[in-house]
């Protein structure tokens, strides 16, 4: 399943914050100005109904882009990802994104931060998630924040729930000692540590889609 499903047509929905009044706009066709707009917005996609997809936003704006529709996300987004049992397999928060339809490709920028469902939270400044092809890369600098260890490097790929990942170039590792708080930098990366575990230990929901 798609999470562009989320916008297809007329399936929208808008939920107000505090007053419960909706707030839509519409405009007419520009080059810069969005064709609608939704403050407050949360939406959840069912499939045969279980929930799969939890989207939340505080402004939504949709641009036709002459040909090439998009949505935007000013002021963030926070996108969840569920399994069939509604347990969370991954998130996704960042300070801006889009949603590009035709090309079914999501972009984040500026303190991104992604989750999977070990707890391994990877922060970056820029990440790419390309629906079509299940997979999300970067070419920035990342950090990937694990249990007992801190990874850091530059670009990263991996697949869309955050399972299988790499990164490209490691810089480093520092390794955490649970029992004496103060941290143990190393000289690289072992080989091992390039790849999460492939189990999945899946925890209740919080905060990425198939």
């Amino acid at each position: 399943m798609r999470i562009a499903a989320l916008f297809a047509g007329a399936a929208f929905l808008f939920f107000g914050c505090e007053n419960n009044i909706e707030k839509i706009k519409a405009f007419s066709s520009s080059d810069n100005l969005p064709d609608m707009e939704a403050a407050t917005f949360e939406t959840m996609f069912t499939d045969s109904g279980e929930v799969r997809f939890f989207l939340k936003a505080p402004t939504v704006l949709h641009f036709d882009g002459e040909g090439k529709p998009y949505f935007e996300f000013p002021d963030g987004i926070e996108l969840i990802k569920y399994d069939e049992h509604e347990q969370v397999i991954s998130s996704i928060t960042a300070d801006y994104a889009k949603q590009f339809e035709k090309e079914e490709k999501w972009e984040a920028k500026n303190n991104v931060v992604a989750t999977n469902a070990q707890g391994d939270t990877l922060k970056t400044e820029h990440l790419i998630w390309e629906e079509k092809d299940e997979k999300i890369h970067t070419e920035e600098f990342v950090r990937i924040i694990r249990e007992n260890q801190i990874i850091t490097g530059i670009g990263f790929q991996s697949d869309q729930s955050l399972q299988n990942w790499r990164i490209k170039n490691p810089k480093g590792t520092i390794y955490i000692d649970m029992e004496n708080p103060q941290p143990q930098p190393a000289d690289s990366v072992p080989p091992t540590l390039q790849e999460a575990p492939k189990q999945n230990t899946l925890q209740k929901p919080l905060n990425l889609g198939n």
